[in-house]
């Protein structure tokens, strides 16, 4: 499976998606993601017509983001939420984001971090932790407009993710369950297998951004 590296910055946002979910709720900040969808819009034209600097609508709940994580959703108003709205998040896991997460979280399980120990298990290889294969539905559901809160997740682990493969998370809203909460399919696939890994449910509630 091939293997990419990401900025050394990026898992201080995953970590922070990761630690949340387990107390059950989402943390989000307060500035802007500019810097994934900006990388993908044109240069901005300055008063003497050369190209200017690159610049995006803000999402106000995101920040640290880093240019080789990308990002669609098809809502950016949180009164216009409705069934049927979607938003992916997609990144590379790399050895970097393994080795940090298995230093944050505990999980040491030499199935992620030792080659030579992985090369005889059933996987042939080292894998990525499957909480943090997970974490990246935080991260698309940190995308939706509003302040995304967690209250429940049901998931299923279908496959394996090598190191340094390339994941997406999508998120879908099925259900309106009144009183600002949503039921969402939440799906995770293996861009470079071309695999679904997990399937699973969330609920979450969508509060008002607080103010500036």
């Amino acid at each position: 499976m091939p293997h990419q590296n990401a900025g050394g910055d990026n898992f201080a946002a995953m970590a922070d998606a990761w630690s949340t979910m387990t107390r059950g709720f989402l943390r989000t900040a307060t500035a802007a993601n500019r810097a994934a969808v900006s990388a993908m819009l044109p240069p901005a034209a300055t008063d003497d017509g050369s190209a200017g600097e690159r610049t995006a609508p803000p999402i106000p709940s995101v920040d640290y983001s880093n240019l080789d994580w990308q990002f669609d959703r098809t809502v950016d108003d949180p009164d216009h939420i409705n069934v049927g709205d979607t938003v992916t998040f997609e990144k590379a896991l790399t050895d970097e984001d393994v080795r940090a997460f298995a230093a944050v979280s505990g999980d040491t399980n030499r199935l992620h971090l030792d080659d030579a120990f992985a090369a005889d298990t059933r996987f042939g290889e080292r894998i990525v932790h499957g909480t943090l294969v997970s974490g990246l539905i935080s991260a698309a559901l940190a995308r939706l407009p509003g302040l995304t809160i967690y209250l429940s997740q049901d998931l299923e682990f279908s496959g394996p993710v090598g190191v340094g493969d390339r994941v997406s998370a999508r998120v879908e809203i099925v259900e309106n369950l009144g009183n600002d909460q949503y039921r969402l399919e939440t799906v995770v696939r293996d861009e470079d297998d071309d695999a679904t890994v997990i399937d699973g449910e969330a609920v979450v509630l969508i509060d008002d951004l607080p103010a500036e």
